[in-house]
């Protein structure tokens, strides 16, 4: 079982991976480089973050992960929507 939620997770990363980060914005910039190392940074911790949800049976601990995972969608939000 762990074997299959690891290759799920690697697809999603690699997925993630090929598609810009930056929606057609330049990456030549410092700052443009950056916001895109953040964001790309961000998406593999909410990976990591779903997968743990998805393997745990605790309820404190998932109460835990969804603080979490809310957390991490908001940063998302502000850093690609900006």
């Amino acid at each position: 079982m762990a074997r299959g939620w690891e290759s799920k997770s690697v697809e999603e990363q690699q997925s993630e991976a090929s598609q810009p980060s930056t929606q057609g914005k330049p990456t030549n910039n410092p700052e443009s480089r950056q916001r895109a190392n953040t964001v790309q940074a961000l998406r593999l911790k909410r990976a990591r973050v779903v997968e743990q949800l998805r393997a745990s049976q605790n309820a404190r601990f998932i109460e835990l992960m969804q603080q979490e995972l809310a957390y991490l969608d908001t940063e998302l939000a502000k850093l690609t929507h900006s």
